[in-house]
């Protein structure tokens, strides 16, 4: 048996060989090999716009923008309720700071949101200007023409008949065109086109994207949100001074308010009475009397729940209800000191509400001093009884009406310029009226009684009139009509993209040698869809009725005029290969 061998000892002069097969083979660059040009700074800056407005990074930072506005819902915002804010500093020392330094408490205006914000507008500008340039150039122009074999294409199908060649193709364009195809003649074939508005659809969705991006941000930088509690009878004028509390945008100015004014003249509420749902509101409304403008004449209107006060870009809303018991404060020597309709807070759906009383001059201590009156005010409107020692009411209607005061006496501190809440009173420098027994003074009275105050200081009567109060409040946020607008027209842009085929029809007619025209149809969708095959065969058959077929040549056995041929007669559709 043979062997055959190898020698794998390197011979002299190899090494040479290997040498340059190496240096061929090798990546590294070498003196000798050309060296890549630098981008430059235009080059990186047309990377960089490239980039950013494609249509992944455009989605990327929509992502970004709705994960972004997640912190906004969850943690409380200095611009909508400072309160919250600074009670949350208070419960959480170590993420407060931490929040502080990220923007978290004012998110839609840190620097990082915005920075979002911006990019994806101009993200957006700079897919939507080319590709609007590019489809109007396509309007401009005509459908492609046929190609060589339409046999190839997806859906297609073919006949012979004894029409003219130009008798057809006249047939097949008043068809495609009655079909509402954009169509003409190219050498021996028809070529259409249809479906356009699926572009159209694409254009709109992303301008709406502008349009709503544009009316958020004109919203949020001129918006202003006021509330107002006002008690029937009184009344309101659209200026700063009148807000209870009044929050705006950074560019907005008291220039932009709306000017106009209202009185509360009747406040109705009803509750269903019995059932389940006993106690739930049935109806609220506030009946009104406003004018618009220093001049405008006066009018009556009726504002519901959703459904707000117009006027101009501002809007009335009532969002609160509650109760203002009418109290009446005498000195030591019967005269009034006060006498005012009490707006009281609601705690619960029975409206069991609480607030105080505050008398700046009516009493006089036994050492003759001048002093303040203060009175903590705990009303129900229907009574129901107490447990551990709070009242409960059964039903927010005034059923049965209960007012309990407690008396203090001593400095309000009105006085010292620091704002005070009307629904609160500082204690740090008041002292209790005490009973008989050393305890605090305090009383229930119904409508039409008085209670005394201890060493002659007076008394305070529960008057028989029991008010009611509504919460308004005025928003004015320019854009709104915008904002919604582009919702609806980006809706309906996303649907015409996505429903909307865009497809192109080819007709071809020649005559073939034996002297008979020869007729090809295809279809051909931009993607996948059972579409193009339903209409390519629906419109062959219509074709089929003005060139009718004829038979193939006996000696040429079934041929594409065979009536018995799938491709030859498309009586319900076309092939499909």
């Amino acid at each position: 048996m043979s062997k055959t061998t190898t020698d794998e000892t390197p011979r002299a002069g190899d090494d040479q060989d290997l040498g340059a097969a190496a240096s061929q083979l090798s990546t590294a660059p070498t003196e000798d090999s050309p060296t890549l040009p630098s981008l430059g700074v235009i080059g990186w800056a047309r990377w960089f716009w490239r980039q950013l407005t494609s249509m992944r990074v455009a989605l990327l930072l929509l992502l970004l923008l709705s994960l972004g506005a997640i912190p906004g819902s969850l943690i409380p915002q200095t611009g909508i309720d400072e309160t919250k804010v600074a009670d949350f500093r208070e419960r959480h020392d170590v993420l407060a700071p931490i929040y502080d330094k990220l923007g978290l408490f004012n998110v839609y205006s840190s620097v990082w949101f915005s920075a979002i914000y911006i990019l994806l507008f101009v993200s957006l500008i700079g897919c939507i200007v080319p590709r609007t340039w590019q489809f109007v150039g396509q309007l401009r122009g005509r459908p492609p023409g046929a190609p060589k074999r339409l046999t190839r294409l997806p859906a297609h199908t073919t006949w012979r008949t004894g029409a003219e060649p130009e008798e057809v193709r006249e047939a097949a364009l008043a068809l495609l065109k009655q079909r509402r195809f954009r169509a003409h003649v190219v050498g021996d074939a028809v070529a259409a086109e249809k479906g356009y508005l699926r572009e159209v659809g694409n254009l709109v969705f992303h301008i709406a994207l502008i349009v709503m991006l544009v009316a958020f941000g004109w919203g949020q930088l001129f918006k202003s949100e006021g509330n107002k509690l006002i008690v029937e009878g009184d009344g309101f004028s659209n200026t700063l001074t009148q807000y209870d509390d009044f929050k705006s945008g950074n560019l907005f100015t008291t220039d932009d308010l709306e000017p106009f004014s209202f009185d509360l003249k009747d406040f109705t509420g009803t509750y269903e009475r019995t059932g389940p749902n006993k106690g739930t509101p049935r109806l609220y409304q506030a009946d009104v009397t406003y004018t618009e403008g220093a001049d405008g004449a006066e009018r009556t209107t009726r504002i519901k729940v959703n459904e707000p006060l117009e006027i101009g870009d501002a809007k009335v809303y009532l969002v609160s209800h509650g109760y203002a018991p009418v109290v009446t404060v005498r000195d030591g020597k019967g005269e009034i000191v006060h006498q005012d309709a009490v707006p009281l807070l609601p705690l619960d759906a029975n409206v069991t509400s609480s607030g105080v009383v505050k008398v700046l001059d009516g009493y006089r201590n036994p050492e003759g001093r001048k002093e303040q009156l203060g009175f903590n005010a705990f009303f129900v409107p229907t009574f129901g009884g107490s447990a551990s020692g709070t009242m409960l009411s059964q039903f927010p209607a005034l059923n049965y009406p209960v007012l309990a005061l407690s008396a203090y006496h001593g400095d309000l501190k009105a006085d010292s310029g620091i704002p005070q809440s009307v629904y609160q009173m500082d204690k740090s420098k008041m002292k209790e009226f005490k009973d008989d027994k050393g305890e605090l003074f305090k009383q229930l009275l119904m409508p039409g009684e008085t209670m005394k105050l201890p060493n002659g200081a007076g008394s305070v009567t529960f008057e028989k009139d029991i008010k009611e109060w509504a919460g308004f409040q005025v928003v004015q946020e320019p854009g709104g009509g915008w904002a919604l607008g582009g919702a609806v027209a980006a809706i309906g842009g996303l649907a015409g993209s996505l429903f909307i085929q865009r497809r192109r029809v080819w007709v071809r007619a020649v005559r073939g040698a034996d002297g008979v025209t020869v007729v090809e149809m295809a279809g051909l969708g931009r993607s996948e869809s059972a579409k193009v095959p339903e209409e390519l065969g629906d419109l062959a058959g219509t074709l089929y009725a003005h060139a009718p077929g004829v038979p193939a040549p006996d000696d040429a056995g079934p041929g594409p005029s065979d009536p018995t041929d799938p491709q030859a007669v498309p009586a319900e559709g076309a092939e499909q290969q």
